[in-house]
């Protein structure tokens, strides 16, 4: 009970943010987010929904970082574990706590592709002024990776286009 009234604060925050934003003239580019200890921003254009995690539903003999499929407010959306993806080590096990601040961040329907992504912890929203320098994407990253940028901490954190993640054809192979 106090997960889903944290998460309709944490919900209620970032929508009075944004509306802020938006009559302020201000402009959140980014859902920060953590997966596996890296930092990652999602473009807002290009996220949907946050969810709490819902354990998915298993699906044979697909890849290690597909957890399966969840029902999330009557759609059905494959749910895939960023860190697992992005890393291409198998996923790490997750304690009870961990799940407690897990979230699925749904792919923007725009992009047509039912799936949410299995974050460890919600960072909030992010503008270019919460950074002091960019970088291109390093060499030899994967191509839906931005670039990256260092916020005024020294923490190092990775743009995802999620419009070329999900074109990308190992995202979409999750046959194992």
């Amino acid at each position: 009970m106090a997960n889903r009234e944290a998460l309709r604060e944490l919900q209620s925050r970032l929508a009075t943010r944004l509306q802020a934003a938006r009559t302020e003239g201000v402009s959140a580019s980014w859902l920060a987010v953590e997966a596996a200890g890296a930092k990652y921003l999602f473009p807002l254009s290009q996220a949907g929904e946050i969810f709490p995690f819902a354990s998915p539903q298993p699906v044979p003999y697909t890849q290690n970082w597909f957890m399966g499929v969840a029902n999330l407010r009557g759609g059905l959306y494959g749910v895939v574990d960023l860190a697992s993806f992005a890393s291409g080590q198998a996923p790490a096990m997750r304690s009870d706590a961990t799940r407690a601040e897990s979230r699925l961040v749904a792919l923007n329907a725009t992009l047509e592709v039912n799936c949410a992504l299995l974050i460890d912890r919600l960072s909030g929203l992010r503008s270019m002024e919460a950074f002091s320098s960019s970088a291109a994407p390093p060499e030899g990253s994967p191509n839906y990776f931005g670039s990256g940028y260092t916020d005024a901490n020294g923490a190092f954190w990775q743009e995802i286009n999620l419009q070329a993640l999900s074109q990308q054809p190992q995202f979409l192979s999750i046959s194992a």
